[in-house]
């Protein structure tokens, strides 16, 4: 991206003089422009450069966002080690790096042990998970993302949270997980991301149902009629012995 010169006389106008694309609003004293970052480098904050480690992750998944919980569950008092919110597309990139992370560790360590399941005679609600977990005051509102990466080592799974916002991209939280955890955490992702994928097709058919009954006139109308099909006419052949009139032969006489 070229840097702005304020001495440009051009700068913010276009073609017919006015404010243009990324340029100052003279009535408003706005500005805006299109802003596009790769995140394939992102500033780590020191702050944050150490992480936080989880013993699991619990997943909401709301009309908007997907808000991940990641719970430290090993030592008194268990507590919510970090919230992240971050949008559905972010939600479905999320579920496709990790697969394939997944894929390649599979691939060169082996399947993680899997992880004893747990009691399924009753499942807790959201209610007592948690007054079970402790959500600190600091992570009611979470930390938000725009993107997400996702690396391994040979026994944990790292996800860095990333905004993308202009000047640079930033990792806002670092989460570490074990590789017995991932086969779950995945599963969790992907069945969160697929309910979300339902409640979006029925609002959809929900709505369109709705135009029909308030706009009939606008349901699609049927084809208009086509012209009748006739069998294709041979054009009239001159009758044999030169008579190329059209009028019948004469008979003998």
């Amino acid at each position: 991206m070229e840097p702005n010169n304020p001495n440009d006389p051009s700068r913010g106008q276009g073609p017919e003089g006015g404010g243009g694309q990324g340029g100052p609003n003279k009535e408003g004293g706005t500005y805006s422009m299109e802003f596009r970052h790769s995140p394939v480098s992102a500033r780590v904050p020191e702050r944050l450069a150490r992480g936080v480690m989880s013993t699991g992750v619990l997943v909401l998944d709301g009309p908007n966002e997907f808000i991940l919980d990641f719970m430290q569950g090993l030592t008194r008092p268990f507590q919510v080690a970090c919230r992240v919110v971050i949008p559905p597309a972010v939600m479905e990139q999320l579920c496709v790096a990790l697969r394939d992370n997944l894929s390649k560790f599979e691939a060169r360590f082996g399947a993680p042990p899997p992880l004893p399941k747990p009691p399924t005679d009753r499942r807790p609600t959201l209610q007592e998970i948690y007054d079970e977990f402790k959500l600190p005051e600091d992570q009611l509102s979470g930390t938000y993302a725009n993107a997400v990466m996702v690396g391994h080592s040979p026994s944990e799974f790292f996800f860095d949270f990333i905004t993308n916002f202009y000047p640079t991209s930033a990792v806002s939280c670092r989460v570490f997980l074990s590789a017995q955890q991932i086969p779950r955490t995945l599963e969790a992702f992907s069945m969160a991301f697929g309910r979300f994928q339902q409640r979006v097709m029925q609002a959809r058919q929900q709505h369109l149902q709705q135009q029909q009954q308030q706009y009939p006139f606008a349901a699609p109308l049927p084809p208009p009629p086509q012209p009748p099909q006739h069998p294709p006419q041979n054009p009239p052949q001159p009758p044999q012995g030169g008579n190329e009139g059209g009028a019948p032969p004469h008979g003998p006489a």
